[in-house]
């Protein structure tokens, strides 16, 4: 299914962007002139999946917005239709405790499994492009204002990350809190009982809107919203239930894999035990979350595959086409 899906889109995507130059937008008298553009954007990224759920949007895209950076090669083969080539660099984060901690009555099961993260992602895609309001015929003559709509297929590496507990250091005198690579520790048993690690690299369908502002003949500005849906759960390191910590590597890896003992939130601080207190009723918090089934799922099983979203402000600078002259008759 998931397969099938990226197949259509690299089908609809080529053909959106490699479409012949459409005849009915042009005249012979006044061909329309394909032109090139360069650009730079800096925006916002927002991450989706268990840690930050699809189930409230607003909350997931806002809460913990990180940054985001691209540069792009737009090809104009129509007044229309575009193709662009683009690399991403954004990071992701998302964190159980504060996405939570103010709303105990519908997320105590994921403020009780109290992960982290951050990814720090790079994309590359290749994108068609639709204009609604055409280009006239050579770039001198641009839309002032268009939007437009994109859609094609990316290639993203990533590595999730966490900060490890607090007093988890690498001697018994070092209190330190390190970030460290999450996908070697095999967190949920990979690499282990002949469970496969999750790659470090994934497919994306990156598709959105956007808006184009001509400012003169050779600069423009865009802003532009675009969400990517991936081929993998493990964006954040979370996908499946917790494992046997007996088979886990080492301690660090059983340390990073089941955090619902640690008092103190790992990744800014912060402290649990009174909130888990209050709302279970109990002294002994910790102990309740270890050993009521209600408290035992770490991840949800491949629901829903991991994504994320960008919001970014571009500046463009057209590259000049070679036109050709009339014959001289």
């Amino acid at each position: 299914m998931k397969n099938n899906l990226l197949i259509t889109t690299v089908i609809a995507a080529a053909s959106l962007a490699l479409q012949p130059i459409d005849g009915q937008a042009q005249n012979r008298r006044n061909p329309f002139v394909p032109y090139s553009e360069v650009g730079l954007g800096l925006g916002t990224s927002s991450y989706y999946g268990e840690i930050a759920g699809y189930r409230k949007p607003i909350k997931s895209t806002f809460l913990m917005m990180r940054w985001s950076a691209a540069a792009m090669y737009t090809r104009h083969f129509t007044p229309r239709l575009a193709a662009r080539a683009s690399f991403t660099w954004a990071r992701i984060a998302g964190d159980d405790y504060k996405y939570n901690r103010n709303d105990l009555n519908s997320g105590i099961v994921q403020y009780a499994r109290n992960l982290h993260f951050r990814n720090d992602l790079k994309e590359f895609a290749l994108s068609g492009i639709y204009q609604f309001v055409p280009d006239g015929r050579n770039p001198n003559y641009r839309a002032k204002l268009t939007p437009y709509v994109f859609i094609g297929i990316a290639a993203v590496a990533h590595s999730p990350e966490a900060r490890t507990p607090v007093g988890f250091g690498t001697t018994p005198d070092d209190t330190e809190q390190r970030w460290v690579k999450l996908q070697p520790l095999g967190t949920e048993g990979q690499g282990q009982n002949g469970v496969k690690p999750y790659s470090l690299m994934t497919l994306a369908i990156p598709f959105g809107f956007g808006v184009r502002y001509r400012l003169n003949d050779r600069f423009g500005l865009a802003g532009e919203i675009g969400y990517r849906y991936t081929n993998t759960d493990y964006l954040d390191d979370v996908g499946g239930p917790y494992p046997d910590p007996t088979i886990l590597k080492d301690d660090l890896a059983r340390a990073m894999s089941d955090r619902r003992l640690e008092p103190i939130a790992a990744r800014k601080g912060g402290d649990r035990v009174a909130e888990l207190q209050k709302y279970l009723n109990t002294n002994d918090p910790l102990q309740v979350l270890v050993t009521d089934q209600n408290y035992t799922a770490r991840g949800a099983n491949g629901v829903f595959n991991d994504g994320y979203m960008t919001i970014n402000f571009q500046v463009h600078y057209v590259l000049t086409p070679r036109i050709k002259c009339p014959p001289i008759r």
